[in-house]
C-alpha cells in the first residue's frame, strides 16, 4: 500500500469515529455524508454532502470532521461541500441502519445503495416496524419528531413510542 493510500485509509478510519451530533450512535460515515477523502501530502480534503440544505448540524459536523482530522495529525484540513446529487437516506449504511434500530429509532425504508446517476423516484407504501419489538402494527402520532428528519410513531403491540428516520 502506498503512503497516500495508507493515509487515506487512516483518514477514513478517523471519520468513522466522528459522531453525528443529532444521532450520536451514527458516525458521519454511517450517515453517508462523507463523499470523498483526498490526501494531499500531510493534509487532507474531505467533501461532505449535507442531509438537507437547512440542516442545523451542518456547520457542527464540518467542524467536528476538521477537529478530528487535525487531532489525528493531518494538516492542513479542508472541508468542501457537494450538494449534487442531493443526499438521500439510501446512503445510510447497513451498519448505520442497524445502529439506528438498536438505538430505538426505526431506520428509513429502502436499502443502502450507491447511485452514480439520477436518483430514482421512490414510493414508500410499506409501514414502519417498531425498532423495539419488530411489530408492523404501528401508528404515526406526528409528522415531526425531535428533528425535522424524524417522525413520531407508537407501536400498537408493545405500546412504546419511537421515532422513525424519514426516507428522503
Amino acid at each position: 500500500m502506498t503512503p497516500a493510500k495508507a493515509d487515506a485509509a487512516r483518514a477514513w478510519g478517523v471519520l468513522h469515529q466522528v459522531p453525528d451530533p443529532e444521532v450520536p450512535v451514527l458516525s458521519v460515515c454511517d450517515l453517508g455524508i462523507v463523499r470523498e477523502v483526498n490526501v494531499q501530502g500531510a493534509g487532507v480534503e474531505v467533501v461532505l454532502t449535507p442531509t438537507y440544505s437547512g440542516c442545523p448540524a451542518t456547520e457542527v459536523i464540518a467542524q467536528s470532521v476538521h477537529d478530528a482530522l487535525v487531532a489525528a495529525g493531518f494538516a492542513p484540513v479542508t472541508i468542501g461541500t457537494r450538494r449534487a446529487p442531493a443526499w438521500t437516506t439510501d446512503w445510510i449504511s447497513d451498519d448505520g441502519r442497524r445502529k439506528l434500530r438498536e438505538y430505538g429509532i426505526a431506520p428509513p425504508s429502502g436499502q443502502a445503495a450507491v447511485h452514480d446517476g439520477p436518483m430514482p423516484i421512490r414510493i414508500h407504501a410499506r409501514g414502519v416496524d417498531c425498532p423495539r419489538c419488530g411489530s408492523a402494527s404501528t401508528e404515526r402520532l406526528s409528522a415531526f419528531g425531535s428533528t425535522a428528519c424524524k417522525a413520531l410513531y407508537r407501536c400498537l403491540a408493545c405500546r412504546e413510542p419511537f421515532e422513525h428516520f424519514k426516507p428522503i
